[in-house]
């Protein structure tokens, strides 16, 4: 396989965008796609602002922002990515939307191409078998804000070579960050102990045990964490929370997953966090 200059990335999203920033930082050459040019317009105004605020901390010089930027080429048409030598997808938290994603990539992607996903619940080994590439097929889990957080869950389908995940943990390493393996299974590691943490956090809300800002300082000053559980769920948005566990739930079969009424709720009302302005808290 040739030297990785270029990378597709699917999906102009918050994940998305967050990718193409990291990998354009790096050296890499980016082709962001999406379906809209708003979203890809929204993405690279959104990269500019981010990547001045790294100039402002000093973890690059101002000179690298133009340098970064000029290194993605927004596309619309999937087809431009058949010149990549290695794609992530970062679409919705949708099976039906990423098999349809990975179908086509798998047409118009050169046969020795690795395609990542960064889902954050869905299997892995699901979306091989939608490709006649299942060996080069990967979970590449990265944590928002991506250019901020270290962590990279590499995860493996059933089918995924050594050789597939040696490059997807070397890759995540030329990009600054922390690789840890994992195997594919409901919420891989983060999400199955998370969730349920999160879940939990708002069924004592609901029950009247104590009110969320309650909730969260118990977590911060007791346990040390920097955000309390409610908060960071605001953060992640309520709506993907709720998609989570229910994956968790379909997954496993074990009622412990059962999304809180309570988070159901707020998410029929369109209180999804931090992205609608009110969640737990008011933004």
């Amino acid at each position: 396989m040739a030297a990785m200059e270029t990378i597709g990335v699917v999906g102009a999203g918050t994940m998305g965008s967050g990718i193409a920033h990291v990998f354009a930082r790096s050296g890499f050459r980016v082709l962001l796609c999406d379906v809209e040019q708003r979203f890809l317009d929204r993405a690279l105004a959104s990269i500019r602002t981010n990547l001045g605020r790294e100039a402002a901390k000093g973890k690059i010089g101002t000179g690298e922002i133009e340098t970064a930027l000029a290194r993605i080429e927004p596309i619309l048409e999937r087809e431009a990515l058949a010149s990549a030598q290695f794609v992530v997808e970062a679409a919705s938290e949708r099976l039906d939307l990423k098999s349809e994603i990975f179908q086509s990539l798998d047409r118009i992607l050169p046969a020795d191409v690795i395609l990542a996903t960064n889902t954050s619940s869905i299997s892995i080994t699901k979306l091989a078998a939608q490709t006649k590439r299942p060996a080069l097929v990967i979970g590449m889990h990265f944590f928002n804000p991506v250019p901020v957080m270290a962590l990279v869950e590499v995860v493996r389908g059933m089918a995924t070579s050594d050789e597939t995940f040696a490059t997807v943990r070397d890759l995540a390493v030329r990009l600054g960050k922390t690789p840890v393996e994992v195997n594919d299974a409901p919420g891989f590691v983060s999400n199955r102990v998370l969730m349920p943490l999160i879940n939990e956090a708002a069924f004592a809300v609901m029950e009247g045990v104590a009110t969320a800002e309650a909730v969260d300082q118990v977590f911060k000053l007791g346990m040390n964490h920097p955000m309390g559980p409610l908060t960071l769920a605001d953060f992640i948005g309520l709506d993907v929370c709720v998609d989570i566990l229910r994956v968790l739930h379909d997954g496993y079969g074990d009622p412990k997953y059962r999304p809180c009424p309570l988070l159901v709720r707020m998410v029929d009302a369109g209180w999804l966090g931090r992205k609608s302005g009110r969640g737990f808290y008011t933004y």
